[in-house]
């Protein structure tokens, strides 16, 4: 029996923007997936607080991804109160969808950085990896430390060159605090929730993605 292809979009999506959906969608394209999962980071144990609150990331994500019928918003990591650590998540879908293979998407930064991960062997015995490039990063480079952690942990991971966006949250976030304009960087309807629920209204200084 041939298992489903579903992929994993896992992120804090604070908010959710147009770069994100481009990569989900191109690889619901190239890898003939049947349904890609939006999971919005609950309690992140790599990265600050996310300055929404769960319930309006969980939102937002939904208002996005609404008119593709292929996309899925999961709050299995939201509605959780201990660290959002992938391999738990992974662990829960694996119960919730029978005879499914997985694939979590996420950006070659964090792939090179996978060895930190939690219980990293064991998660590449559950998931497969798609890596998706990023401006600034060499391919060559790249290749090679994923080479590497493939060789140590015997997992699964492909490297993806999409068209990227230069589209980072918190450029957005900077934008709408300083009462710029944020059109065409994400849906518009997402952008009304955002200004609807006066949503990042103090001032950001971290430039990071």
């Amino acid at each position: 029996m041939t298992k489903k292809r579903f992929g994993i979009m896992g992120g804090t999506f604070d908010p959710i923007h147009y770069g994100h959906l481009l990569i989900a969608n191109e690889v619901l394209d190239k890898y003939n997936m049947e349904k890609i999962i939006f999971i919005p980071a609950g309690n992140p144990p790599h990265k600050q607080g996310p300055r929404a609150s769960s319930l309006d990331r969980f939102l937002m994500t939904n208002i996005a991804t609404l008119s593709n019928d292929k996309f899925i918003v999961s709050d299995i990591e939201i509605k959780s109160t201990k660290k959002s650590y992938t391999i738990n998540t992974v662990t829960e879908l694996l119960k919730i969808y029978e005879d499914t293979e997985f694939y979590f998407i996420t950006g070659t930064d964090a792939i090179i950085d996978l060895p930190n991960w939690h219980e990293t062997e064991e998660l590449l015995k559950l998931c497969k990896f798609i890596a998706v490039s990023r401006p600034g990063y060499s391919t060559f480079e790249i290749e090679e430390k994923i080479n590497k952690i493939k060789n140590q942990y015997d997992g699964q991971i492909e490297l993806l060159q999409v068209p990227m966006l230069q589209i980072s949250s918190t450029d957005i976030r900077n934008r709408i605090s300083l009462k710029r304009s944020a059109k065409y960087l994400l849906p518009e309807t997402v952008e009304q929730y955002i200004i609807k629920n006066n949503l990042y209204a103090e001032n950001e200084i971290d430039y990071g993605y």
